[in-house]
Parts: structure tokens; sequence; C-alpha cells
């Protein structure tokens, strides 16, 4: 089956304050943003015609962009209602949709023109991101750690934190895994190249701190939808010689969803029905059918 190139799909793309055709959302090729890794974006899905958690993401999406130092010339309403505007132009209900910020090509070097900050949303039909996620996943270990929050704007969901992801991905998707972990710079354990990690044991659920990782607003909706159930969620380090004391595992993200794992650096695990049992909470939460 042929995959379209993405600029090159039919549709419209809202930049900079208007809608233009697909094919003709495009910048310079001078743009600071992709000489300099100065952009910001958000992931985002729409359930039956529902952005899930826009709000979280649109407040996470500013507050990368200022943490990056750049003055967005649209407010935080103005983008909410662009979203829900670009899923009605593009007759769309369920979809995938992705705000970005980034300099533009006003000035090039490492310094920016403070003025030259643009914007864009674009939506598209996305189903499952993992092909084999009822079974449960397989993930290998990256040879790449999650840097010290002292050396870059971890907090930030920033294009150039997503370099050693892609490196990772590409290495695990070639010997046969689905996906990469990640340690940080210390050790231990962090999170996959693009979803967040939890563990079983004992009927508790093991989850990173998360003091050098984006703040995850489906690993929060986890841990709510865990809290709901009883199950006690535990914050902590974990390093990887604990993996195999554990029974479950699971990633979370909103690209991922709540993804159960089957084997994770050597470690088989066992997809049991509390780890079921949430995916379905999620996906009734994100249908409507469950309320938090």
């Amino acid at each position: 089956m042929s995959v379209v190139p993405f600029d090159q799909r039919e549709g419209v793309i809202w930049m900079d304050g208007s809608f233009v055709d697909w094919k003709d959302a495009k910048i310079h090729v001078l743009s600071h943003g992709l000489h300099y890794a100065s952009s910001v974006f958000e992931g985002e899905r729409a359930y039956d015609g529902e952005i899930f958690k826009s709000q979280a993401h649109t407040d996470r999406l500013l507050n990368s962009a200022k943490l990056l130092d750049m003055k967005v010339p649209f407010s935080g309403a103005d983008i909410e209602a662009v979203k829900r505007e670009t899923l009605e132009k593009c007759g769309l209900e369920t979809a995938y949709l992705r705000p970005v910020i980034w300099r533009g090509s006003n000035q090039m070097g490492v310094t920016a023109d403070p003025d030259d900050v643009r914007v864009a949303i674009a939506a598209w039909p996305w189903g499952d991101y993992f092909k084999d996620r009822e079974k449960g996943i397989r993930v290998t270990l990256s040879d790449w750690r999650r840097p010290d929050p002292k050396t870059i704007p971890v907090k930030a969901k920033a294009a150039g934190l997503y370099m050693i992801c892609t490196l990772s991905k590409h290495a695990a998707e070639r010997e046969g895994f689905s996906d990469a972990m990640m340690l940080d710079w210390r050790g231990l354990i962090a999170e996959c190249t693009g979803s967040h990690i939890f563990f079983l044991k004992d009927g508790e659920l093991h989850t990173p701190k998360g003091d050098c990782i984006l703040d995850g607003i489906t690993r929060a909706t986890a841990i709510a939808l865990a809290e709901r159930r009883g199950v006690k969620v535990n914050r902590r380090d974990i390093r990887p010689e604990e993996l195999s004391d554990f029974q479950g595992c699971f990633v979370t993200g909103t690209a991922v969803e709540i993804t159960p794992v089957r084997e994770m650096a050597g470690v088989e695990f066992e997809v049991g029905q509390l780890i079921r049992d949430l995916a379905q909470d999620y996906s009734d939460l994100t249908h409507g059918r469950l309320k938090l």
C-alpha cells in the first residue's frame, strides 16, 4: 500500500492566522526552527469530534514556547478555537492534531528576531501507533540517554529533544522491536522514545519520577485512572536491574494511548487484566463513556 507523503496530502492547514491549502503550507529553508531547533509542538487526539485534554495541551504548548523564549502572537483562547475549526474544515471527528510553533526566517544565526514567531495547526486521520499493541509491544534498550535538566529545557516539548528519540527508534526497528527504552544521564529508567513507562508489581504501579522528562498528559490520566481503581502508584527512581522484579509493564502517551509491553530490554512481562482494564478505561474516557 502506497503512503502519501505529508507534503502532498489534501486538505487545509492553519498558518499564522488563516487557512491555506495543505500543499501550500510551506516555510523557507533558512527558517531558524530548522537550523537551530527553535521549535515546539504538541501531539493531540480528537475522539468523536472532541479533542481530548485540549486545554492541557494548549497550556503545555505555550509553556514550551515560553521555555524557549518565544513570544507567541496568539493567545491560548485563539489556539483552542483554531484547533476546533481545523477539525471542522478538515471534516474530521477522529484525528491527530499537530500544533507547532517555530522561529521563522527573518534572521539567520544563533540569535533570532524575537518577533519572528510562527504558528501552525494541522489535523489528519490516524489510527493505532503500534501495529501489535493488543498483544503487547517489544521494547529494546537505547544507547542514548535523556539529558541532565541543567543542560536543556526538558519540560518543553521541543523539537531538539527528539533527535535522540529518532535515532533510538530507528535502531530498535532495525532489530525488530517496536520501540526503545531510554535511561537518563544517571542510569535510571526514564521513558521510551515518545511515551512514559509504568511497571506493575504485586498490584501496585511504579513509574519514574519524571524529573528529566516531559510532564505527560496521558501519564497523569493513567495515574488518575489507576487511583480510581484503588491502585497505588509509586513515583520513584527505578533502576534497570529492577526490571525482572516486575510482573507487567505498559507505556502511555497521546499517540500510544495505553499500550501493554510484553518484553523490555530482554525481560518478558505478562499482559495482565489490570493493564487491559486500564487500557479499556482510557478508551472509555476518551470516548465519553467514563468520567473522572
